[in-house]
């Protein structure tokens, strides 16, 4: 972990477009109380159980959001990219993080004094109303993991992942290749061993193709009609 030079990049409010019509004095309020940090790939952001003190604004990279459930067992819930954020049930009294966050690629990070956060949203709804509108799509995700544990066979939830990580939300980005397979079983809430024999079972149909740690959606009709059956 390095933290930036501070001419380096001090302007992470200019990174997200919910930060783009803020006054001036509210910029200078948030720039006030951030550090930007850089985590190398399979660096820790946070991890499950330690104090919680800043909200944490992703500028670059992609970071994995995941549920300690073991000793050597996790759940990934999300894949944050450029312009999520983090951590952010602290503005509203949590002490404690209840997920770990890591470092999937080179990741630029913005850490932003939790109170300073508080004091913008209480004070501008309109900027209050869309960090919320941001944040509800994080709840989604986490809704649709349920959803998957809950209900789904094998084949439906590694389909539902595989759907998840090749979305828009990741358009124009390069997202497998940073994941190992253990980590794509971890986001369908399955074993390795399922996750591996089930693509090779996708890659056969004509669903997908595999080229090393690369997965390309051949027919997304095709998995989502798998991911509705479960």
């Amino acid at each position: 972990m390095n933290q930036f030079p501070v001419n380096d990049t001090d302007n992470c409010e200019k990174m997200v477009a919910c930060f783009r019509d803020l006054k001036p004095e509210e910029l200078t309020l948030i720039s006030s109380g951030k550090t930007e940090l850089t985590y190398l790939t399979g660096e820790i952001l946070f991890k499950q159980g330690a104090f919680s003190t800043h909200v944490l604004l992703v500028m670059d990279g992609l970071v994995k959001v995941y549920l300690q459930t073991g000793r050597d067992k996790q759940l990934n819930l999300q894949l944050a990219k450029p312009g999520d954020f983090l951590a952010f049930a602290s503005v509203f009294g949590e002490t404690i993080h209840a997920t770990s966050a890591m470092a999937v690629t080179d990741a630029q990070v913005c850490m932003i004094d939790k109170e300073s956060m508080r004091k913008l949203l209480m004070n501008n709804a309109e900027f209050a109303m869309r960090i919320t509108s941001r944040n509800f799509r994080e709840e989604r995700q986490l809704l649709a993991v349920i959803g998957n544990i809950t209900y789904k066979q094998m084949r439906g939830k590694l389909a539902s992942a595989l759907l998840y990580l090749s979305g828009d939300d990741f358009s124009g980005q390069t997202v497998f290749p940073h994941l190992s397979r253990q980590d794509i079983a971890n986001f369908a809430s399955i074993a390795t061993e399922s996750a591996i024999k089930i693509l090779k079972e996708f890659e056969r149909d004509g669903i997908i193709a595999l080229n090393g740690k690369e997965i390309n959606i051949l027919n997304r009709p095709g998995l989502e009609k798998i991911e509705r059956l479960g």
